[in-house]
């Protein structure tokens, strides 16, 4: 087996296992960071949904309320979900794959009503009032989702309409019904805020930047095994090949070769000279058996 070959398999060995290592831990760092990024996504959107519903509750909602049709015909802009969620139908423009709930256990509308995983949301907020947020997984039909949620809690502002069905506007009652949405207390986790994200997006993310770093990692690699090969093959290979030419003459006969050159003062070059002084060495005595 050749020498560079043989060089070139220790290579291919020693960067095989370091690159296999480094492509494992990259790849673990990288579906991590992506899931950070992913979640740090969905707590802007729910800022930006918590605000909607605060700048509804405390500029909106006042002046509505002074419209005359309010008094005949709920008019659902009063309401500060109402608001949150169709702005964050505006959102979803731009990332269509996140999703915003702000799931209730006693909702007016009964669209709102939490399904079973979001009321152990709530009922988990309403066990650890101490806890803001909290970020997980759930399985679905359509895959592995993550979730980012964060409590509500009863403000004085919500007990205008959901207090009491008498105290609640007439037309929201006519609208919806005395049964629901009412009997609210001050303080109290009635809601939580959820935005949900396929799996699918942060692996999708952390696969493409884990493909582009394998790119990078086998280019490197196969731009190394070049370079090293070049200066093997230059500083080691074509001077003993050199040697090893010259030898095989002298064996067949042939002794009057030039002095090969001696480059640097390396161990090749040391081989190289020695070579030299051993071909004058034979080709005296050579000389003297002649004679």
């Amino acid at each position: 087996m050749k020498l560079l070959t043989k060089f070139n398999l220790v290579l291919i060995v020693f960067f095989g296992a370091g690159g296999w290592i480094i492509a494992e831990l990259a790849h673990s760092f990288l579906t991590r960071n992506a899931r950070e990024q992913v979640v740090q996504q969905a707590e802007l959107m729910m800022a930006s949904a918590r605000s909607t519903r605060d700048y509804t509750s405390e500029q909106i909602k006042p002046l509505l309320l002074k419209n005359p049709e309010h008094e005949t015909n709920f008019l659902p802009q009063t309401v500060p979900a109402f608001a949150a969620t169709t702005v964050f139908s505006k959102i979803r423009k731009s990332y269509p794959n996140y999703s915003y709930r702000e799931a209730t256990l006693n909702p007016t509308n009964l669209v709102d009503r939490a399904d079973d995983w979001e009321t152990d949301i709530i009922r988990y907020f309403s066990d650890h009032p101490n806890d803001k947020l909290l970020v997980g997984e759930r399985e679905t039909p359509t895959g592995r989702q993550l979730y980012l949620a964060k409590p509500m809690v009863v403000a004085p502002s919500c007990l205008e309409c959901h207090s009491t069905p008498d105290m609640a506007p007439a037309a929201m009652v006519k609208k919806y019904g005395p049964s629901n949405g009412f009997g609210w207390n001050l303080d109290q986790i009635i809601a939580a805020q959820i935005v949900s994200v396929p799996m699918s997006v942060p692996i999708s993310v952390a696969d493409q930047a884990f493909h582009r770093l394998i790119f990078f990692l086998i280019a490197t690699f196969v731009v190394t095994i070049v370079a090293l090969d070049a200066g093997l093959y230059l500083l080691v290979i074509r001077p003993l090949h050199e040697v090893s030419t010259a030898a095989d003459k002298i064996s067949k006969g042939e002794t009057d070769l030039p002095e090969l050159k001696v480059r640097g003062k390396d161990e090749i070059a040391d081989v190289t000279a020695s070579f030299n002084r051993m071909r004058v060495s034979l080709a005296k005595a050579l000389k003297m058996l002649e004679q």
